[in-house]
């Protein structure tokens, strides 16, 4: 019986590091919202914390921000990457590590207290996926002409 990997391009393993680089960059990211809920006081399960409640709401809240953004962000992500690689494991490897480095100071920036500061090189990582895209639209553009 043919595993299925051998049908996947032997690069293609760059794209699954990758993936576990982001998931890597995402424990990271938990882990620094749960020290936060720990310096600023904001117990389980709160979201969000409120300015009238907490007067380190704002900065507990862009740490949380910075860490949600990211996860509504990944499935869109992961697929760009698994699909668009398929055809493209490298350029999307490429791709797939510049949108991660970026969520770091994406996170990093947010984390501040300062939103505007999320964008100093976490802008980037929205070229980054707009290159995942293309890859992925090449990918079924040439799945369609067989």
């Amino acid at each position: 019986m043919a595993d299925a990997t051998q049908f996947l391009p032997t690069e293609y393993g760059y794209v699954a590091l990758v993936l576990v680089f982001y998931c890597f960059l995402n424990f990271w990211m938990g882990f620094q919202v749960g020290a936060a809920r720990k310096k600023y006081k904001v117990p389980y399960p709160t979201l969000y914390a409120v300015e009238s409640e907490n007067k380190d709401a704002k900065l507990f809240n862009c740490v949380q921000r910075g860490h949600q953004n990211s996860l509504e962000l990944m499935p869109v992500f992961f697929m760009l990457m698994i699909v668009g690689g398929l055809k493209h494991p490298c350029v999307c490897a490429v791709l797939g590590s510049l949108f991660t480095v970026t969520r770091f100071f994406y996170f990093k920036g947010y984390a501040t207290g300062d939103p505007q500061k999320r964008l100093n090189i976490g802008k980037y990582g929205f070229l980054a996926l707009l290159g995942l895209m293309v890859c992925t639209i090449s990918f079924g553009i040439n799945q369609l002409r067989g």
